[in-house]
């Protein structure tokens, strides 16, 4: 009996342990789990990353921002028969007493007589010619400096299906550095549906460039060379950046000028000649560029830069807008009327669009018909700010805030100064039952394609 009793007691302690049977769906389902946990970690780690990074770099190592790009005011300019004017001014007044009081009757003879005396004595030669041409050549010499060669580069299939390179050329003009960047002025038109562009500079010394702002009127472009790539192969001092003058001086018309960068349509080439006439304005939105025509023969393709006898660029080189019976001629944007919207270009920035095309009131229109000085407008762009705010053709537009504005070269300087997307008053004097009644307007500027 104690012997079944103890066989019980072992059989009834002794415990066999079974393995849990695997579930394979479960073990599937939570390997999935974890690697799509995993995989959206990742993610949001990258993604935190790609977010943060530029701030924290920003933040560690601040980024230098560019100077920005700002071009004098124009200067006035001395014309050599102002300069001769001036030299005999002082001659006269050397030759007589301190303590004589001048009579402006024998001035003015005694300025003739002098005039005449130096022409007497002046005899002309082929020396005089060489000597000439040489001075000229040293002028061109300097303005050469400043022009760069923009060579865009394309890429194109043949009927083969190979793939054949276009090259096509433009003449630019250095007119600034930013401190990052070196920036050159353009005709976008010959490159503009190009891939890769590049910059040769008037030393041969090439590099890569890019776009930084066009301008859709004039087809004028401003692109960039990054400054670290140039002074790892030139000095600073070896730049030479272009002087920017003044084509709104009264002698204008008449004054020799130097044509550089290709008016022949071949890059280098050179003319010689005079500015023959300045046209009045033209006729686009927004817009108040004046040209400068020469008489100098060229190219329909022609391009570069006029610059008067001191090396100061007066004009920007476009043959885009010649009549037919003057194709030839090498004519120009004046610089005076372009520099405010290049000044935008170089710092990035787009020019604010309103979308007028105006006329000054005349003080024949203000004194017979009662018409208040300031923007007659012409017409408006269609879907335009200004048409969109309900400024009509025939009103007359008088101040931007709190400045007034005189005349059509008032508001395209000031339109400059206004940014796309901020809102302006526009004061507007309408007609009305044979009456001018004040209204004002708001507008948002857009950008200027």
């Amino acid at each position: 009996m104690p012997e079944n009793e103890q066989q019980t007691q072992n059989e009834f302690m002794i415990e066999k342990i079974k393995e849990r049977p695997v579930n394979k769906k479960k073990l599937i389902q939570r390997t999935i789990l974890t690697a799509s946990m995993a995989v959206i970690f990742g993610l949001i780690a990258c993604f935190t990353f790609l977010v943060l990074e530029p701030v924290i770099s920003n933040w560690l190592y601040p980024e230098e921002k560019p100077n920005p790009v700002v071009f004098p005011e124009d200067q006035e300019e001395m014309s050599p028969e102002e300069m001769l004017s001036d030299i005999m001014q002082t001659e006269k007044e050397n030759q007589q007493p301190s303590t004589q009081e001048a009579d402006p009757t024998d001035a003015a003879v005694l300025e003739e007589e002098q005039v005449q005396q130096i022409l007497d004595r002046v005899v002309l030669d082929k020396q005089n010619y060489l000597e000439l041409y040489a001075v000229l050549t040293e002028v061109r010499k300097e303005a050469e400096c400043c022009i760069a060669t923009v060579t865009g580069v394309s890429s194109n299939l043949d009927w083969f299906n190979n793939v054949e390179e276009s090259k096509n050329q433009s003449s630019g003009l250095v007119i600034a550095e930013n401190g990052k960047e070196l920036l050159i002025l353009v005709d976008f038109t010959p490159i503009r549906k190009s891939e890769e562009l590049t910059v040769t500079l008037y030393n041969g010394l090439q590099f890569p460039a890019h776009v930084k702002e066009t301008d859709s009127f004039t087809g004028l472009a401003v692109v960039a060379v990054e400054m670290e790539l140039v002074l790892q192969n030139m000095l600073k001092e070896e730049i030479a950046i272009a002087t920017l003058g003044s084509s709104n001086m009264g002698n204008i018309v008449g004054s020799p000028v130097v044509a550089v960068g290709s008016p022949m349509g071949v890059t280098g080439s050179v003319g010689y000649g005079m500015i023959t006439a300045q046209y009045a304005q033209a006729a686009g939105a927004d817009t108040n560029y004046k040209f400068l025509q020469t008489d100098i023969f060229g190219s329909t393709s022609a391009g570069g830069v006029l610059v008067n006898l001191q090396g100061n660029v007066v004009g920007i080189i476009t043959n885009s807008r010649n009549s037919s019976d003057t194709k030839n001629l090498v004519t120009a944007f004046g610089i005076s009327e372009l520099k405010k919207r290049v000044e935008k270009m170089s710092n990035g920035e787009k020019a604010a669009y309103l979308g007028i095309k105006g006329m000054d009131v005349t003080r024949q229109a203000n004194e017979e018909q009662g018409v208040p000085y300031g923007v007659f407008i012409k017409n408006v762009d269609m879907d335009s700010p200004v048409m969109r705010a309900g400024i009509q053709k025939g009103d007359i537009l008088t101040a931007i805030g709190d400045r007034s504005i005189t005349g059509y070269n008032d508001y395209t300087s000031y339109l400059m100064q206004l940014n796309a997307g901020e809102e302006v008053e526009l004061k507007i004097m309408r007609q009305a039952q044979n009456e001018y009644k004040e209204m004002i307007f708001r507008v948002v500027p857009d950008e200027a394609k």
